[in-house]
């Protein structure tokens, strides 16, 4: 009944997303999604991902959730057929018109209408549901207390976003990349303008700045911190959400993992009534992110700062190092992300038992049987001892110096 959902912007993210626990996972094509920076995936990808996907029962809902001008429903159609023919669960459109499409040309997707749409009121979820969604993905100005009405008032299936980046503009639509470069984020190309560092001045004083400086680096006033609701989960549940979507389709591997596996365990606790991990707040602390706020569900808590001043580079306190591809009798066979060295202590992210348990790391061995004691060269693959049998897909990380 309840689901994490996880983003895959690449084969790679999918499969990492399935292996920590997602329920489900949403990703793009080459066209019609928010993400072009994003790897995304073609017809055979599509293909190979949603057969992935079933073999290990998660859903994969696929984005068509571009503003779309005329020229964007060129192809549109035979898309559609297309994924319906290769059973992709659900679309995640914001567009009426393209709404029109799916609803035309499809005969078992399900429609998703994505927070690009600004559902903010239970009489457009209801009347969303009425032309036929399966599912409403709330904007994220919602207070629980407005979610919980919209649930009661509507009856169709809830969606929020529990993780991740924020949008300074109405949940996501926003002209600023499109106005300072050309690129429109309505239609995939945002360039996240509003992590720049601004400076204004008054307009009879065009020479002169004025002091709106938080410290000597600057204000990045814009932009915002990100979402984090991992301890809010049963708060969701009562309000009436039941997918738990984590943001994150252009970030890395290690982020997908370790959100993914930090939120399917806190969930899995709340559903078996045992008390929230603490632990899982410095798990997310490991990935990257830009410090972090509930947003706009609690009404009493919206004075709290929800801009990062300071900076707009994400930081994370652990490094990912090595993903596990193997175990033989010489020791731990793993593909090396990061450098590291002997005497390092290594920490495990998994899905199993392993999880944070830690060992150090003893004796290296390269692709050509030599003893090293300094892991230089990423991407290659090596032997390490290691204390504990772990599984295909186990990540190894290094907290940072």
């Amino acid at each position: 009944m309840y689901e994490i959902l996880s983003p895959a912007g690449n084969m790679e993210k999918l499969k990492t997303a399935v292996y920590f626990g997602a329920n489900a996972v949403y990703f793009a094509g080459k066209q019609f999604g928010l993400r072009a920076g994003a790897g995304n995936f073609d017809y055979d990808e599509i293909k190979e991902a949603v057969g992935f996907c079933h073999k290990n029962n998660v859903k994969v809902y696929v984005t068509l959730n571009i503003i779309a001008h005329n020229d964007d429903f060129n192809g549109l159609k035979e898309y559609i057929q297309f994924l319906d023919a290769q059973g992709v669960d659900g679309v995640i459109v914001s567009d009426i018109g393209v709404m029109s499409f799916v609803k035309k040309y499809s005969k078992n997707l399900e429609l998703h209408v994505s927070t690009q749409a600004n559902v903010t009121n239970k009489y457009i979820a209801k009347f969303y549901a009425d032309m036929g969604a399966k599912r409403i993905v709330l904007a994220r100005e919602l207070t629980l207390s407005e979610i919980k009405e919209i649930k009661d008032y509507a009856n169709v299936e809830l969606e929020a976003f529990v993780h991740g980046a924020m949008c300074i503009s109405y949940s996501g639509r926003c002209l600023l990349s499109n106005f300072l470069t050309n690129r429109d984020g309505n239609r995939g190309e945002c360039v996240q303008a509003c992590r720049w560092e601004y400076e204004i001045n008054e307009v009879s004083r065009p020479n002169q700045k004025l002091p709106i400086q938080e410290d000597n680096r600057g204000t990045y006033i814009l932009n915002s911190k990100d979402l984090n609701m991992i301890e809010h989960l049963k708060d969701l549940i009562d309000a009436g959400v039941t997918s738990f979507k984590i943001e994150g389709r252009m970030k890395t591997s290690y982020y997908v993992a370790t959100t993914t596996n930090a939120y399917r365990r806190a969930l899995d606790d709340v559903l078996n009534n045992r008390e929230f991990d603490e632990s899982l707040l410095e798990e997310l602390n490991k990935a990257s992110n830009r410090t972090y706020t509930t947003g706009f569900y609690y009404k009493n808590k919206r004075k709290e700062q929800s801009e990062n001043l300071q900076t707009s580079a994400p930081t994370q306190t652990y490094d990912f190092v090595a993903i596990v591809r193997g175990q033989q009798d010489t020791g731990l066979i793993v593909e090396q992300r990061n450098r590291f060295k002997v005497g390092d202590i290594l920490e495990i992210l998994s899905p199993s038992g392993n999880f944070n348990k830690s060992f150090v790391v003893q004796s290296i061995i390269n692709e050509r049987g030599e003893v090293i004691t300094d892991a230089k060269n990423v991407q290659q693959n090596l032997i390490i001892n290691c204390p504990f049998s772990l599984q295909i897909g186990d990540i190894l990380r290094k907290k940072k110096d």
